[in-house]
Order: C-alpha cells, then sequence, then structure tokens
C-alpha cells in the first residue's frame, strides 16, 4: 500500500461499519502439524463517491472461499491476487462480505499462535500495526478509514476471549459490543486460558456524572504466581485521574483491559480497551527500581494514546509523530505528575534521547514529519526520531508556548477531531490559537527539518576571575546544517568547601544563530563548570569549554543534582560516539564515579555505555586491558554494594557481562553452585541465567549444562534464555547451527529468532563469526523477500557482520550498496544505518588509539 493508493481510496470511499467473524477453534488441535488456518468472516458496509468505480480490499491469506459484494458473487481466483481483493463497478452503497482461512503467525504479525513449553496450553494474541489486521480480516487497511467494529469469536469451549469492546459468551460465540469509529490497525483479539485479574476505576466528572471504568489485566497461567496486578492497577489509576484532569475529555472506550502477551514484538501497542504489553514486564525474578519505572512509563504512554491516535488520528503515517512523539512525552509527563517515578525526566534526558541521538545521527534520519511512501516505509519510522526525538522536541514546546497553553490545546484538539483523523497543521492551529506563538516557524525548524545541533558554552574572564561575556555557541552537522531556535537553561557550577559541585547561578535564554551572548550573567563568579541545557529543556547535544571538560574529568561523581549529573554523562558519551573522547577515557570515568551513581537507571545505562565502549569504539589493542579493568571494577563494587541492594544488582549483572577471565569464570561458577556467596545477593533464576550467559560464550557451561537448567526453568522465559545461551558457544558448528536455523529455515518462532540472534553475536568470538561477513551480503535479499518484515529487520540488522569492524566490512558493506539500487528501500535503509554505525565505530577506535 503505497500513500498515492490510500488517498485515492480515502476519497472515494467512506466505512460505515465492520461485522468480523473469527472461528480460532483449531488453534487448540494437537499433532504433529502446528494448525495453519483459522476461518475468518468479514462484512464491510461502505460508500463509494463515484458509483461505478473500481477500488480494492485488503486480505492476506492462504485461500479465499468466497466474496459477495452486493450480493453478487465473486470468483476469489479472479479477484483475489494474495494481498488484496479487486472491487469493480460499486454503488454507492455497498455491502462486501469475505469468507477466507487466514493463517495464524509464528512471526508477532497478525494473530500470532503460541503453545507455552510449561503446560502445553495455546495463547492467541492479534498485533496489526501499522497494516497486519489484513492477515486476520479483509478491509480498507489505511487509519483514515475508521470504523464501528462488531467482532464475534468461536473459540475452544475452556477459553476466554477479548476484543476491544465488552465481551458476552453465548451459545459458544464470544460477542463484543461495537467499537467506537477506530482504524483497522488498533483492532484486537486475544483469546486462551489466560490468568485474569479484574478492579475498576471511578470517577466524577465536571457535568456531575460518574464514569465507570472497568478494568482488566491478563498474563499467561505460567507467569500468573509472579503477576504484581496491583501495581499495574496502581498506575493505572494514576494516570487515568491524571489525563482527566489535564485533557478535559473523558476515557472514550469503555473498559480498560490490559494483556501481557508472549513472543511479543513490541514494547506495548494501544488497541482501545484492549492494550497488549510484553510479557517481560511481568518481573520473573529481582529488578531494580528502573524497570518498574519503565513499566509504568510504558503504560502511561500507551494510556495517552487512547486521546493521542486512538481518539484522533493521523491521515497517513507521515504524521505518525502526532501519536507516537506525543505519547512518548506524556508518558513521562505522567509519571512524574501521577506516579512514585518522580525522577523520570532523568531517565528519559538519560536513555530515551540518547536513542534520538544516534536515530538522529544516522543516514536514514528524517524530519520529525517524515515522508513515508509506503507501509515498509511505515514500518520502520518506529524509530528514536519519531519516538524520542518527536518528544523531547515536545519538551521544547512546552517550554516555547508554556504547558498551560500547550494544554489548553491539547484539549481543543480532542474535542474538534474527535474520532477524527488529523495533520500536522491541525495541531498547530490550536497551539497558535492557545499560545498567541507563531507556530509556522517553530514547526520548520523543529518537525521539518532532521539532525541535531549542539551546543557549547564560550567563557571570558577578567583579571578579578569574574565572566565578562559568555556565549552559546550553536552548530550543526554539514549534512544537516539547520540551525533552531532554542529555549535553554544556563546553569554555572562550582565546588564548595565540602567539595560538592553545585549551581550558583541560572537563566533561562533563547538561544537563535550560531552565537547567542547571555547578558543576564555577566559579572557572575566563574564557574568550574558550565552545562548549556541545564533542567535539559531543549533537544541537543551539550558540549563543553576546556575548564568545565577538566572539571567532569576531576569530580563528575561530586557533581550533586542528579539530573545534571545525568545530562553530563550524556554528553560525555554523545563526545565517545563523535570520536571527540577516546572511549578509554569514558571507561575509566565509569570506573572511578558510577559507583557514586546514585540513580539506578542512569547507573544501569553507564553500564550499557561502557560495554558499547568496549565492544565498538576502543581501540582493538587497548580491548583486552579494557575488559580486565571493567571486570576488576565492576567486581570491586559489586563487593562494595549495600547488600540485597538493587545497586548490588546492577553490579552483579553488570560483572556478569564484562566477566571473561578465568577467576571470574570461577566465580559465577561458585555462586550458581552456591559454592561462593556474595552477602545479600539471592541468585534468582533469571541471574542464574544472567550468569550462564557468559559461561556458555567462554566455553565453560555446555550443552548439558544448559539442558539441565532449563529442566529447572522448563518454561516460555527458561526456553528463550536456554536458545540464546546454545548460541552464543564458542563452536564453528554452534555458530553454524544457529545461522541457518535463522537465515535458511522460518521453523523458529519471533522470539526464539530474536534470542539464537542474541547469542550469536559474541565480541569474544570475532574470529569465529569473521566467515559469516560475505554470507550475510549474500543473503540478505533473499531473506528481505522471504520472510515477514518483522523477521527480516531481526535478520538484517542483527547478523550484520558489525564485529568484523575493519574497513574491509565497510567496503563490501559500500560494494553491496552499490550493487543493489534497486533494493527494497526499507532493506537499503537497515544496510546504510548499519554501515554509519560501523564508520563510527571506526572514527572512535582512530581516536581512542591516538590516547594510547
Amino acid at each position: 500500500m503505497s500513500r498515492d493508493e490510500a488517498r485515492e481510496r480515502a476519497a472515494l470511499l467512506s466505512v460505515d461499519g465492520y461485522d468480523v467473524s473469527l472461528d480460532v477453534r483449531s488453534a487448540a488441535e494437537d499433532g504433529d502439524e502446528s494448525p495453519r488456518t483459522f476461518r475468518s468472516v468479514t462484512t464491510i458496509r461502505f460508500r463509494c463517491a463515484e458509483p461505478g468505480a473500481t477500488s480494492f480490499a485488503d486480505l492476506i491469506a492462504p485461500s479465499v472461499t468466497s466474496v459477495s459484494l452486493n450480493g453478487r458473487d465473486l470468483d476469489p481466483g479472479e479477484v483475489f491476487d494474495g494481498s488484496r481483493i479487486t472491487l469493480e463497478d460499486l454503488a454507492a452503497e455497498n455491502e462486501l462480505v469475505v469468507d477466507a482461512q487466514c493463517a495464524y503467525s509464528r512471526t508477532g504479525e497478525g494473530l500470532h499462535r503460541f503453545v507455552d513449553p510449561e503446560d502445553g496450553e495455546v495463547y492467541l494474541y492479534t498485533q496489526y500495526e501499522p497494516a497486519d489486521s489484513r492477515r486476520v480480516f479483509a478491509g480498507f487497511e489505511q487509519p483514515d478509514l475508521k470504523a464501528p467494529f462488531r467482532f464475534e469469536v468461536r473459540a475452544p469451549e475452556e477459553w476466554t476471549v477479548w476484543s476491544n469492546g465488552v465481551g458476552e459468551h453465548a451459545d459458544g460465540v464470544w460477542r463484543f459490543a461495537e467499537t467506537k469509529p477506530i482504524s483497522t490497525y488498533i483492532t484486537c483479539v486475544v483469546a486462551g486460558p489466560y490468568h485474569y485479574v479484574t478492579d475498576s476505576y471511578s470517577r466524577t466528572l465536571a457535568d456531575g456524572s460518574t464514569l465507570e471504568i472497568p478494568l482488566g489485566a491478563m498474563c499467561r497461567k505460567g507467569l500468573a504466581p509472579h503477576f504484581d496486578a496491583d501495581d499495574i492497577f496502581l498506575v493505572t489509576k494514576q494516570g487515568l485521574d491524571f489525563f482527566h484532569d489535564h485533557f478535559d475529555y473523558p476515557y472514550p472506550f469503555g473498559k480498560y483491559d490490559q494483556a501481557f502477551v508472549p513472543e511479543y514484538n513490541l514494547g506495548a501497542m494501544e488497541n482501545p480497551g484492549l492494550v497488549t504489553f510484553r510479557e517481560e514486564f511481568i518481573f520473573r525474578g529481582k529488578v531494580t527500581q528502573a524497570s518498574y519505572e519503565g513499566r509504568a512509563n510504558v503504560v502511561l504512554h500507551e494510556m495517552a494514546h487512547m486521546w493521542f491516535g486512538d481518539l484522533v488520528t493521523m491521515v497517513w503515517w507521515d504524521d505518525l509523530w502526532l501519536k507516537e512523539s506525543f505519547a512518548d512525552f506524556m508518558g513521562t509527563f505522567a509519571n512524574v505528575g501521577a506516579t512514585r517515578f518522580k525522577d523520570a525526566w532523568i531517565t528519559f534526558a538519560n536513555r530515551r534521547k540518547a536513542w534520538a541521538y544516534r536515530a538522529d545521527q544516522l543516514p536514514s534520519t528524517h524530519p520529525i514529519t517524515a515522508d513515508i511512501r509506503d507501509l515498509q516505509d511505515a514500518k520502520l519510522n518506529f524509530d528514536g526520531i519519531t519516538y524520542a526525538k518527536g518528544a523531547s522536541v515536545l519538551k521544547q514546546l512546552v517550554a516555547y508556548v508554556g504547558q498551560d497553553a500547550f494544554l489548553e490545546g491539547a484539549r481543543r484538539y480532542f474535542k474538534r477531531h474527535a474520532y477524527g483523523n488529523t495533520r500536522l497543521g491541525d495541531l498547530l492551529s490550536v497551539l497558535e490559537e492557545t499560545s498567541g506563538r507563531d507556530m509556522a516557524a517553530w514547526s520548520r525548524s523543529w518537525l521539518q527539518t532532521a539532525g541535531v545541533n549542539s551546543l557549547t558554552p564560550q567563557v571570558l574572564l577578567s583579571a578579578e576571575g569574574r565572566i565578562t561575556e559568555l556565549a552559546v555557541l550553536q552548530e550543526a552537522a554539514e549534512s544537516h546544517p539547520e540551525l533552531r531556535p532554542h529555549r535553554i537553561a544556563v546553569g554555572l557550577y562550582r565546588k564548595g568547601a565540602d567539595g560538592a559541585v553545585e549551581r550558583y547561578a541560572r537563566v533561562e535564554v533563547d538561544v537563535d544563530g550560531p552565537r547567542t551572548v547571555v547578558p543576564e550573567l555577566v559579572g557572575a563568579e566563574a564557574p568550574e563548570l558550565v552545562l548549556v541545557n541545564d533542567d535539559d529543556l531543549t533537544y541537543c547535544k551539550t558540549r563543553f569549554d576546556t575548564g568545565s571538560l577538566e572539571t567532569l574529568k576531576a569530580h563528575l561523581g561530586d557533581l550533586t543534582d542528579p539530573l545534571a549529573r545525568a545530562l553530563c554523562w550524556s554528553a560525555l558519551w554523545n563526545m565517545t560516539r563523535d570520536a571527540l573522547l577516546p572511549a578509554r577515557d569514558f571507561v575509566d570515568l565509569v570506573l572511578r564515579f558510577a559507583g557514586r551513581e546514585s540513580d539506578i537507571g542512569v547507573l544501569q545505562m553507564l553500564h550499557a555505555w561502557a560495554h558499547s565502549s568496549l565492544v565498538n569504539y576502543v581501540a582493538p589493542e587497548w580491548r583486552p586491558t579494557g575488559e580486565r579493568l571493567l571486570a576488576e571494577g565492576a567486581l570491586k563494587e559489586l563487593r562494595l554494594a549495600e547488600p540485597g541492594s538493587e545497586h548490588q544488582l546492577a553490579w552483579a549483572r553488570f560483572f556478569a557481562s564484562a566477566a571473561s577471565g578465568e577467576a571470574d569464570l570461577r566465580l559465577l561458577q561458585g555462586l550458581l553452585e552456591g559454592s561462593a556467596k556474595i552477602d545479600g545477593l539471592t541468585v534468582d533464576q533469571e541471574l542464574r541465567w544472567a550468569f550462564l550467559g557468559p559461561l556458555a560464550a567462554h566455553g565453560v557451561a555446555d550443552e548439558e549444562v544448559l539442558a539441565a537448567e532449563l529442566a529447572r526453568d522448563d518454561t516460555a522465559s527458561g526456553k528463550r534464555h536456554q536458545v540464546r545461551c546454545l548460541a552464543s558457544r564458542p563452536s564453528a558448528a554452534v555458530k553454524a547451527q544457529a545461522w541457518a536455523q535463522v537465515v535458511e529455515s522460518d521453523a523458529l518462532s519471533n522470539a526464539l529468532v530474536e534470542a539464537t540472534i542474541g547469542g550469536w553475536n559474541q565480541s569474544s568470538q570475532r574470529e569465529l563469526l569473521a566467515p559469516y561477513a560475505q554470507k550475510y551480503f549474500a543473503a540478505i535479499e533473499r531473506v528481505w523477500a522471504d520472510r515477514s518484515i518483522q523477521i527480516g529487520m531481526d535478520v538484517v540488522r542483527g547478523l550484520f557482520p558489525s564485529l568484523q569492524d575493519s574497513p574491509d566490512t565497510l567496503t563490501a558493506t559500500d560494494a553491496w550498496l552499490s550493487a543493489h539500487e534497486d533494493a527494497p528501500p526499507a532493506l537499503r535503509r537497515l544496510v546504510l544505518e548499519a554501515r554509519d554505525d560501523l564508520a563510527r565505530a571506526l572514527r572512535g577506535q582512530a581516536c581512542d588509539a591516538k590516547a594510547g
């Protein structure tokens, strides 16, 4: 489906309603062969603006039994081509009935069927975004052809079925209440013997009426002992209160179910009345508060979609940001404003923005309002630009127009466009009304251009040690030279008598152009650190003057404000990725100061960045030294951490990821077997698998050991861990088998493909993986053509030979790109992104080598 085709069809058709009948009783059938298909009967009532015209409906199915248009039987062999049903000679009012055999999925797209290895139970759920409802029922698969939906489902008698509306079970059929007008991609069905918990939410509205929302939460029976539904309901109710307070538009979709489902490709999906989440948000072992904060953020992100995305939906995927950027911003905004996670903006500054900064420096970067030509483009644009940069820009917008004007704009937007579809201008017009600001200029700079700016302080001091001038320099990459207006806070910091580095001056200023002077700071005492994006108001890469950088190298751990500290860590990481700071210097900073980091989410991010420094950015000859230093430092901090604390758990996991020496691996073995102890550290099942990963990768844990561990944890989660560990073993035969399972076969489900790729890639096995560089380039076009887009993305991204970090691999990548200029644009984009990451790694290694 292209954007042009969608525009033509939207101009021609309007949809009055769907009746969808599914029969999934075959899903529970036993036998050597998994059931392949289920029956889907769809009735669509729609109008045509030009009677006599021709259009099409969307359907991907192994076979179509019958097609009837306005009572006229059509030959499926003539009108169905495998993905479309041609509809000729349309009337002003039409009824289309399609009876098809649709396929169960093992890739997380369409109707996914999962068999729980623990008890043999079968679970189903749907996932459609951007365009996979056509794998389950016939329809007009584009966001601007909204309609009410009525679903009915025949399922095994012992199952429960859920959909967007409230359901009733009678005569062996589940029938669901008609929905409000919604887009096809947010319809949903979940079915199976799920463990289901209920609660309710009540609120008195401004008109005195009472809003009652039934709440539900579900997971597989095998995860029920770990299911903390009370905490999920707590965050849900806090979010509903928050959004009702701020949006002044009652939740419009009746009930609110949340399903935690197996083998899910995404974090979650905002289906109205039935939100789906990956079941990894149910924690089988001890996790840090960062994990609970992250889950709360996702719950609130999806809830924000009930208004931004479900109630008001973009016309086409160009304006995907109208839902995803807003939901990403609102998730953190609500987390801070409504829940116990009052420091969520620190996580946003440190983690979410890191995703955005990386995406915005790739050759595939794009404006937040993107040029989406077709559905493959749309699939790839669920990225760091659309989510995290968009949310960052909205944070800047709130600073620009003011929070009250921003929220009043949102309220008018919902009331004006409820159950409709919008474009960029629809939102900007209400923000102009409420703020009095010229939104067109802001939009051109922030939404319609790509790239990230860098802001650097320039400080001139008098002989008496006072500021005579402080300016902010703004730069942009040559490829994206746009300089933008930034509303920023500039903070001045210095050490106190107790050694703490604290802020003593702060001003807000509008930065515009290449150099902006900050007159308010003239006369201030000389700072030891200047932070030009204090409080993280704008979206930029923060740089430091020489004095500030030296202060951070000596005293980063003494910076008392956790948000300022997180911003400095993020800036130093961007400098490392940009080959402005040697990677070994970043590793040294982590070794010296990470142990003093109070924010657990920042600490875990530092662990990830330190690991990435070693794998990608340090000079290869220094890598063994760095690995030893990180393992020693992690073990030291593990032993120093408060027994039983979440910091101890984080350091234990990091130590496992860094362990490679004989003594370190022996300690991991001892912790697994119980012969070694660290006071307060409970080695639960999830931590056991974390320890087994490096033991398998270094040849200590063999197939027999991993089989024994699976017997101990014979669950779906345990199976994924075992598959990852099996693929990580240092054997040519193991690597060949893993490659064949992922590339040459489609026998593995999406979750096991992901696990196999995760195990296959081991930085300690570069030589073992070297022969697969050439095989990769020979295989990816065929994989892209033959497999679903999700599996294709996993393979193309996951098996790129990034560990063969040499100019030869760059040359091979360029040769493939030159020889495949006519390859699908989405495939080329993935290869271009991987090439850019590799080139960046080589620049970082060259920078680090100079430091040696």
